[in-house]
């Protein structure tokens, strides 16, 4: 049966392999099928064993295993039912992969594969129902071959660094630590081995990183004891030298096996993994590498130096192939190693001992420029920063490339980008003296006939830098230093036969004028032309991207404008614009210059002569899809359009350019499905009409409304419809008169179209995302409408926004719909009570549903002038002193359980969004009202008033106390005044951090093995990263708002004279902690 059932995989695996898809799709079907089989398992190990069958189908019958396994391994599986596989085939399937993997296996791909497998079953049966893997492991590696040692250490790694707890690594640590150096310090090993075993050590820092703040003493020690029997071998392997390089077209990096490019790959390799471990030693015990510092350093400098000539002629003066890895993920090509040892010489050099030296050194010279190691550095940085002729053949195809460089925005960290580095830690240590020691090289360099234009441009390369730094630090530039790197620049701009000498010269120049306000206008003259006259198009992008910083300068002339950005069009419509697409790098540097450029003076935005906004809008169109440039084109309008709109006059020229431009993206993005583009052209009418006049110019509303009414009532993206709904906003609140007067095509006025639009958002098919700015419009339309224009009308409106609300998720959402209720409170609390106690929703008082959303989301609110509104709105809710308010019960405070579990992010949503299933402390007599059943609603008007809720309820962990409203009220006011106040800040921001980090509940198992590395792809990310642009902090906690801060002051101060709605018996119901800051409050007074 077994046989049979070889033959039917072994067949099946095979027709994986067809080129045709519907064999390949009928046979990855019958493999699925196939798994319930109880031989299957065993089949697979079976067919991956036999040597006789091709590599490609035992590697597949290998992956198929590990998934296997992986699903159904442990009896439990997250995404559904697994199926149960029996004692016997796992004891089997263990002793068979483990033999595969540490076997004599020619093919590492196949080795590879059967480690994972071992892998995958290790972390669920070791170390329990398997505990003689790692002593068979670490009894195999002493006397294994070389082929049995590297199966050994693949599995040995996988096992390090997915299976150990940190209980059980205390207890074999040292057995696996001593197992890797035997390997590490023989000599007649393989050096791909014996870097491979240095790859597994460095694994075990990683737990002992875990573990060290817990068990910090025993820890420090073992590494202490372990860091110095390592430590000769690392001395030793980082002096030894590199054999003589192979040679031949690939170094024998492709095709050559012999023992000459076997010994440099591996010599490479291994001292790229003593490199890395004494970095990952340096990160999480600086300490214990601190004395060995300036040996290490020494020897660091020595290799960087000698094998500078070999890297040249590798990747400088020719393009051979670098950043190679093997099989096992080592790499093992030179540069590699010199990236490496880069960044651990520039670790090194903030060593305190090897500082120390090198300042003693500094000393005994009469300045940084004659100091021989400053000297030194500048030269090995140099070397180092030459352009590679791989980049450069790039950058003569695509001049992205070059921009992606210049904006620090590529991944592409090089051995040039860490020298970049390298010198700007020394700009942090020595100031001044690092440019000065940069000048002395550099002027040399350039007096220099043995010079190349490659040493010369490396040279400027650090300059810029060093000078970007600076700038960025609001460091003072010494004028005499600048002025004297002047000198040079004109002599780069000037080389015919070297344009990326001269390119640089024009970027060196746009940050030395930033420090010398004097510079002649003819360095900028010059500039502007080669925009377009220059015969190098890096030179021409070096130009645009040196006008941003001339202009950065305010040293630009206004007879300099129109030039400026006559450049930049002439440039754009000498190409194939079709072509721009796919040119994000070139886009974003055209629109950062052309803004710059609109902002000398905005007025050239509505000059009749100037062509800047058409240009702005031309760049946008063929860049709307990409973020960083719709941004920048957004802020730039939105600037534009501020300026301009102080004067009646400015404002009205500006609609009357750009608003048949905005509308008209509206037709031309429907009819070629460019979604981007609407977008944009949606969020940049937004902009305009939020900086509108009031009133609005005359005919504004049927510029702009009819086309927006249509392209809101076709879609449903929320990219389109927030700002969409925004620009109708801002419209209403700017001119509502317009708005009311205005009728479309269908004679409808413009509060009908309004309430059509306001209906299709609260309706059932748009997301809570997509409707968030709905809220805003509803507010603002009864606000300006009132009841004699909305008659009907207004009770199903605010009827449809308090059904929605109770079906309602996402925050902003939520915010928005609570605001329309909010801002009625302000001028009329108790009409609103009135109106929510009468209706029903979902077959609960209205008042009920309302108040607890609101209540539950007030102190997560955002924005300055929503949150006073809120504030003033409670307060105004809880002094009517309604007996009905009082009735109502709310979610009140989390009831802290008594393990102390910290609460996660996930859990806090998940309580949030729940209603609680276990039992709750009421702190008020429940309301005694009898629930009635919600009769269907039809409404005449255009408002659809219901939106079923399709989510099933999930079941709350949390508990919480059930409390009166008046009650939560003051609870929300107190926090606000917390948050007014700015005393919540600090507070907040300890708790954020570990409800992050924090889960002892383990319901995440996944969160251990996430790198901690910035993923920014994520939305989170970017956000945070635009908080820090914007100067707010990045965990968007309230800031100090005094206005609010001042009103919530008075009104407890008047509560607690007045009694207020009772206030004193609720005083009594608070907590030590809310308490305790109304006396504060009081006290200060």
């Amino acid at each position: 049966m077994a046989g049979t059932m070889e033959d039917t995989l072994l067949r099946l695996l095979s027709d994986t392999h067809l080129p045709a898809e519907g064999p390949r799709k009928q046979a990855e079907l019958h493999l699925q099928a196939a798994q319930t089989n109880p031989s299957f398992p065993g089949s697979l190990a079976a067919i991956a064993g036999h040597s006789s069958v091709s590599p490609e189908i035992r590697q597949s019958a290998l992956l198929l295993l590990r998934s296997f396994v992986e699903k159904n391994w442990s009896g439990q599986d997250e995404n559904g039912p697994s199926i149960q596989i029996d004692e016997g085939v796992k004891e089997g399937l263990r002793v068979q992969m483990l033999e595969l993997a540490t076997s004599g296996e020619a093919d590492r791909k196949i080795k590879s594969a059967a480690s994972y497998v071992v892998s995958k079953i290790a972390n669920v049966d070791f170390p329990e129902q398997w505990p003689n893997l790692l002593p068979q492991l670490l009894n195999l590696i002493p006397n294994a071959t070389d082929a049995q040692l590297h199966g050994a250490l693949k599995v040995l790694a996988d096992l390090v660094e997915d299976s150990l707890s940190e209980d059980q690594f205390f207890s074999v640590a040292r057995d696996i630590v001593n197992a890797c150096y035997g390997v590490a310090v023989n000599t007649g090993r393989k050096a791909s081995l014996r870097a491979m075993s240095i790859s597994v050590f460095r694994g075990t820092f990683d737990i002992m990183d875990m573990v060290k703040d817990e068990h910090g003493p025993e820890i420090k020690g073992f590494a202490e004891e372990v860091i110095n029997a390592w430590s000769p071998f690392f001395m030793d392997v980082m002096k030894q030298s590199l054999p003589a390089r192979p040679k031949g077209d690939d170094e024998g990096y492709e095709s050559g096996r012999d023992d000459l490019s076997e010994s440099w790959r591996g010599t490479i390799c291994l001292k790229l993994q003593v490199v890395k471990i004494l970095m990952k030693i340096r990160m999480i015990f600086p300490q214990i590498l601190l004395p060995q510092s300036p040996a290490l350093f020494s020897a660091t400098w020595e290799e960087l130096t000698l094998v500078a000539d070999s890297y040249k002629d590798m990747y400088i003066d020719n393009d051979e192939q670098g950043r190679l890895e093997d099989a096992d993920g080592l790499p093992y090509t030179l540069d590699f190693l010199v990236l490496e040892e880069l960044d651990f010489l520039q670790s090194c050099l903030r060593a305190p001992p090897v500082k120390e030296e090198l300042e003693k050194q500094l000393q005994q010279n009469a300045g940084v420029a004659s100091t021989p190691w400053v000297m030194d550095v500048m030269k090995l940085a140099v070397g180092y920063a030459q352009i590679p002729k791989e980049e450069e053949d790039l950058w003569d195809i695509d001049v992205n490339l070059f921009l992606a460089e210049e904006t620090s925005v590529t991944a592409n960290y090089t051995a040039r980008t860490a020298c970049g580095d390298l010198l700007i830690k020394l700009g942090e240590w020595l100031n001044q003296g690092a440019l000065e020691g940069l000048l002395a090289y550099t002027q040399a360099l350039f007096a220099s006939e043995a010079a190349t234009w490659r040493t010369r441009e490396a040279s400027l390369y650090l300059l810029t830098q060093l000078l970007t730094d600076f700038l960025d630090m609001s460091k003072e530039v010494a004028p005499p230093i600048a002025t004297a790197f002047l000198g040079l620049i004109d002599y780069a701009i000037n080389r015919t036969d070297e344009p990326l000498l001269r390119a640089r010269g024009y970027l060196v120049s746009a940050l030395l004028v930033q420090c010398l306000p004097d510079v002649a206008l003819g360095l900028l003259d010059r500039t502007i032309k080669a925009v377009n006259s220059d015969e190098s198009e890096v030179v021409k992008v070096a130009c645009i991207k040196a006008l941003q910083g001339f202009m950065k300068a305010h040293t630009v002339p206004a007879d300099r404008q129109v030039p400026i950005i006559a450049s930049i069009s002439d440039f754009l419509y000498a190409k194939d614009l079709t072509d721009l697409e796919d040119a994000d790098d070139l886009l974003v540097c055209l629109v950062e210059t052309l803004r710059d450029g609109i902002e000398l003076d905005t007025r050239i935005a509505i000059s009749g002569e100037s062509s800047a906004l058409d240009l702005l809008f031309v760049l946008a169109k063929h860049g709307a899809a990409n973020f960083q440039l719709t941004m920048l084109v957004s802020e730039s309008f939105e600037n534009i359009t501020g300026t301009l709109a102080g004067s009646q006059e400015a404002y009205v020229a500006l609609c009357t350019k750009v608003l048949p431009s905005l509308t008209g993206a509206f037709d031309v993005g429907n009819m070629t499905g460019d979604d981007p583009l609407v977008e944009l052209a949606t969020e940049l009418l937004a902009v305009l009409t939020e900086k509108g006049s009031e009133p609005l110019p005359p005919g504004f509303v049927a510029a702009a409304l009819p086309k927006l009414n249509r392209l809101l009532m076709a879609t449903t993206e929320g990219g389109v419809l927030r700002p969409g709904v925004e620009a109708i906003k801002f419209m209403l609140m700017h001119d509502h008169q317009q708005v009311f007067a205005w009728h479309d095509d269908q004679n409808r006025s413009g509060l009908e179209v309004c309430l059509i639009i306001i209906d299709k958002l609260l309706g059932p098919n748009i997301e809570d995302n997509a409707a968030s700015e709905v809220g805003g419009l509803a507010a603002e339309l009864v606000e300006k409408a009132g009841q004699e224009r909305l008659g009907p009308y207004l009770e199903q409106l605010l009827r449809a926004v308090a059904s929605r609300l109770a079906s309602a998720e996402a925050a902003p959402f939520i915010q928005s719909l609570i605001l329309v209720f909010a801002r009625l409170s302000l001028v009329g609390a108790q009409d609103v009570v009135e109106f929510l106690a009468q209706i029903e929703i979902n077959g609960q008082n209205g008042l009920q549903v309302v108040l607890s959303k609101w209540l539950e989301h007030s102190i997560n609110f955002a924005g300055y002038d929503e949150i006073r509104q809120n504030v003033i709105a409670l307060s105004k809710l809880y002094s009517l002193n309604d007996q009905r308010l009082v009735q109502t019960m709310v979610k009140g405070d989390l009831i802290i359980p008594t393990s102390n579990r910290i609460m996660t992010r996930s859990q806090a949503k998940l309580s949030s969004s729940s209603t609680p299933t276990l039992p709750i402390i009421i702190l008020s007599p429940p309301l005694s009202s009898t629930p009635h059943l919600l009769h269907p609603f039809i409404p005449s008007s255009p408002i659809i008033p219901s939106h079923p809720n399709n989510s099933s309820p999930n079941i709350d962990p949390d508990q919480y106390t059930i409390i009166p409203a008046p009650l939560k009220i003051i609870k929300v006011l107190i926090e606000e005044l917390l948050s007014a106040s700015g005393i919540q800040n600090a507070a907040s921001a300890a708790a954020a951090a570990a409800a992050e980090f924090a889960d002892e509940e383990g319901e995440n198992d996944d969160w251990e093995d996430v790198p901690n590395v910035l993923d920014l792809g994520l939305g989170s990310t970017k956000a945070e990263l635009m908080a820090y642009g914007e100067d707010r902090s990045a965990t968007f906690m309230r800031q100090k708002d005094d206005e609010t801060q001042a009103y919530l002051t008075e009104f407890f101060l008047r509560a607690g004279r007045e009694d207020l709605a009772g206030f004193k018996g609720i005083y009594d119901l608070l907590t030590e902690e809310e308490r305790a800051k109304l006396n504060e409050l009081a006290g200060g007074q």
